[in-house]
């Protein structure tokens, strides 16, 4: 006897073998605006490799086993000898090396690169986003060595590698290097003035011994840490390597690995310096969060494109879930409220990358008025973006029912690690506090914010409305502290509409102005005006398989 209990039907199909990359028009459409002429046809046969990979059903498995089995912390050897390793799924590997492979960690030295590498980025985490952090803290890093043009030398040339190579060596006999960031100690959090770690310094100019505890140290098993350290002279800040150019380890031990709400592939261990520690000073003495904050601001730009590719991932896997299943007599997608809710989700996700983009073409720029741009929008955007980033993907989840509130669908990861990238690199009041500094401290940031969003000026009466808003809450900067999330979120949402009404369709800027500004919207997702063109919203974050 047949049994027939166990057909399977109406279920969508896994969403695989696509290219992650040409499949998202909105990104696809970034590069391309963003890029040189010259530099377009390389850039997208190299974006479109990997996104091919990206949608493959082998990366996908990489990325589950690499959650699956997180990383393992072992202190000792089994002679008991201090060995302060990390052991790692193959799969976490893997994935590093097809990520570095492609260039994620070259961004500074090629033209174009900011925009490239942003767009890689957002193709990989997609796939898995904890061994984006490696990444992300490896090519932010470059900022902060050259600004010692001896350790640069040295480590610039590894950090920029295209080659993954695992395990602890001296950097000499590595053909890339991977780098991490050690701020955040348990008494300071974000307020790393406070920090206690000691630096003493040794009789050769410029190397130190430290003594102290780093409360986050994510990525352990990188080759060496940019942290912060009291140094006669005030806050200073430190290359400490693995592995000492004798071979020898340097005294780096390993207390424990964080148990984390998500992230789990990727490794935070508490550190501990033992008075042994040695370190090379990066930058002046005393000018410590000088010489990090390019490294703190190229991370935090990350954290805004880290949210943009959750989002991305959660509508696409939606809007296909809901393009294959019938409910109620039809298709999901065309049911009239559901097509409203993933109209939002898209918007969402359209402005989010966009925006991503923006700022990384103004890295590319290295224009005066590009940079005082990226002083004032990357916290702006690192606050908001981050902050949408839960509720959008918890909406998402929701699109595929119960099938999406199990683990085989991929949803409750993007979940679980959505709410990251606002913590890290500074928390929400961390990011509208530092625009109030900004406002307070640099005017030519502000210029260059008029400028950017008066772009767009008189194409869509809500923006032109909201940018006069913003101006009266500047106008008036008593009880500026208090309200300064309430003024971040504004300008984020004036540059996101700015944006699109430049380069979006029609349809997703005058959806985006009605709802985000001009008051037409609700509270939760899925509450656009019905009269807007929806359809046309939601078939621009459709992935064809």
């Amino acid at each position: 006897m047949t049994a027939t209990t166990h057909t399977v039907t109406n279920q969508a199909p896994p969403l695989v073998g696509h290219d992650v990359f040409d499949s998202d028009r909105v990104l696809a459409e970034a590069v391309e605006r963003h890029l040189a002429p010259e530099l377009l046809d390389e850039a997208r046969g190299d974006l479109g490799v990997l996104g091919k990979a990206a949608g493959s059903g082998q990366m996908a498995k990489w990325g589950e086993r690499a959650n699956a089995n997180p990383p393992r912390l072992l202190t000792h050897d089994r002679y008991g000898h201090r060995i302060d390793e990390v052991e790692f799924d193959p799969a976490w590997h893997r994935l590093l090396g097809k990520s570095v492979g492609a260039g994620l960690t070259d961004a500074w030295g090629r033209p174009g690169g900011h925009v490239r590498r942003a767009a890689g980025f957002m193709v990989v985490s997609q796939v898995e986003a904890g061994h984006g952090c490696p990444l992300s803290m490896t090519h932010a890093a470059v900022p902060a060595l050259r600004t010692e043009p001896e350790v640069a030398e040295v480590w610039e040339p590894a950090a920029t590698s295209h080659v993954y190579e695992w395990g602890l060596r001296p950097v000499a006999e590595k053909a890339g290097a991977l780098l991490g960031m050690g701020m955040t100690e348990k008494q300071g959090g974000s307020d790393v003035r406070t920090n206690t770690t000691e630096a003493r310094p040794l009789a050769a100019d410029g190397e130190y011994v430290l003594t102290g505890h780093k409360w986050f140290c994510s990525a352990p098993m990188s080759d060496a840490f940019l942290v912060l350290a009291q140094a006669p002279a005030g806050l200073t800040c430190f290359l400490v390597p693995r592995v000492l150019p004798d071979g020898s380890r340097n005294a780096f031990a390993l207390q424990r690995l964080k148990d984390k709400l998500g992230n789990r592939s990727n490794a935070s261990a508490e550190v501990e310096f033992d008075g042994t520690t040695w370190a090379r000073r990066v930058g002046e003495e005393g000018r410590g969060l000088r010489s990090i904050m390019g490294m703190v601001a190229a991370t935090r730009l990350d954290c805004v494109l880290g949210s943009a590719a959750l989002m991305r991932q959660a509508v696409a896997q939606a809007v296909h879930h809901c393009a294959y299943r019938s409910a109620f007599g039809g298709l999901l997608i065309d049911k009239p409220l559901m097509r409203n809710v993933l109209a939002d989700l898209a918007l969402e996700s359209e402005a989010a990358t966009t925006l991503g983009l923006r700022l990384a073409a103004a890295y590319d720029a290295d224009a005066p008025e590009e940079r005082s741009l990226l002083r004032i929008a990357v916290p702006a955007a690192k606050y908001w973006v981050t902050k949408r980033c839960t509720p959008m993907v918890a909406e998402a989840l929701e699109c595929l029912g119960g099938n999406g509130y199990v683990e085989e669908s991929g949803m409750p990861r993007l979940l679980r690690e959505s709410p990251l990238n606002s913590v890290w690199e500074g928390s929400g009041n961390v990011q509208a506090l530092d625009v109030v500094r900004v406002l307070r401290t640099e005017p030519a940031a502000l210029d260059a914010f008029l400028r950017e969003v008066g772009e767009a000026r008189g194409a869509d009466h809500r923006l032109d409305r909201a940018i006069r808003g913003v101006l009266v809450e500047l106008a008036d900067m008593d009880g500026i502290e208090a309200r300064a999330r309430r003024l971040t979120e504004r300008l984020a949402l004036v540059l996101q509409g700015s944006l699109l009404v430049r380069w979006a369709p029609p349809e997703v800027a005058d959806a985006f102005c009605a709802a985000r500004l001009g008051g037409d919207g609700g509270a939760a997702f899925g509450t656009l005006p019905h009269t807007l063109d929806l359809r046309t919203v939601v078939e621009r974050a459709r992935v064809e398989v």
